[in-house]
């Protein structure tokens, strides 16, 4: 089996190569070799390649600059998707793309199921949304995982940013009105290495899918968690578990307008693929281990 795929610098990129790597003939590209900002030319490239599976990783990811860069962002995270989709559908491909918790308003009081009627507050949230449209327009096999609150070793993120305000301040405020589950990269590239041969095996279960860790948290909770773990796991930090103060979103006003429930009903994706979904603290304790053992804590 050949898998080509696009974003391989980002977080979920890097954590899909080694995971997607025993299934076959894997050929990942970054934005060099594929431009998402020119959607056009993704089309010879995968006409070229012929894959069978195509897994996209790539994305505009930057929430607030979205806000005033609408244009790129809808390039991006819906153009490029249209284009794969029409292509994929031509040549048989199965696409596996992934979506976000933005797509929803976040006024639930409960967490999302797959089902649940969509209201992005964001410019991101929209765009993403329009690329999971397009894609599911376009006719082409499909898999979309929905996520939210991803982090990993590298790149930038909540828990890698928490950890280093630790070690610059006594205290640190953080939001404690916004409630998710923190996902670690590997999770979500282990699921996918998991559900496509079934994917391909079994057309019926093809489609949608919300992805997370068991539990829930805030923003507040998390870095707490983060921070106790860390020290008990040797790191040199200023701040303590007690000196996480709880502040309100409203407090931190931000460009882009984020849910204040991100929870996703994850249980669709469990029965349909036979997975069980680990408790968000275990990815947190795993990436302190791996900072650890890298010798970056």
């Amino acid at each position: 089996m050949k898998i080509l795929l696009f974003g391989k610098d980002g977080q979920v990129g890097r954590a899909l190569q080694p995971a997607l790597a025993p299934l076959g003939d894997l050929i990942a590209l970054g934005r060099a070799e594929a431009d998402f900002s020119k959607p056009e030319s993704l089309a010879p490239i995968i006409d070229e390649l012929a894959p069978e599976v195509i897994v996209n990783a790539a994305a505009y990811t930057e929430v607030d600059a979205a806000e005033d860069d609408r244009e790129m962002a809808w390039t991006v995270n819906a153009g490029a998707l249209g284009v794969i989709g029409q292509i994929a559908r031509k040549n048989g491909a199965l696409v596996v793309h992934y979506s976000t918790d933005y797509v929803f308003d976040g006024l639930s009081p409960d967490p999302y199921p797959e089902a649940a009627s969509t209201s992005p507050q964001s410019v991101y949230g929209a765009s993403k949304l329009a690329g999971e449209v397009l894609l599911r327009e376009s006719g082409a096999r499909h898999l979309i995982f929905r996520t939210g609150w991803v982090y990993a070793p590298h790149g930038r993120n909540f828990p890698l940013t928490m950890l280093r305000l630790a070690q610059e301040r006594d205290a640190l405020s953080v939001v404690a009105d916004q409630t998710g589950a923190p996902t670690p990269a590997s999770l979500v590239a282990s699921i996918t290495a998991a559900a496509i041969p079934q994917a391909l095996a079994n057309p019926a279960k093809l489609g949608l899918y919300h992805l997370a860790p068991i539990g829930e948290t805030s923003w507040h909770g998390l870095a707490s968690y983060l921070v106790a773990e860390a020290l008990a796991a040797g790191a040199v930090l200023r701040a303590t578990p007690d000196s996480v103060q709880p502040t309100l979103a409203a407090d931190y006003p931000a460009r882009a307008k984020r849910p204040a429930n991100s929870r996703l009903d994850t249980m669709k994706l469990r029965t349909a693929f036979g997975i069980t979904l680990p408790a968000w603290q275990d990815g947190i304790r795993q990436l302190i281990d791996t900072l650890r053992t890298e010798g970056r804590l």
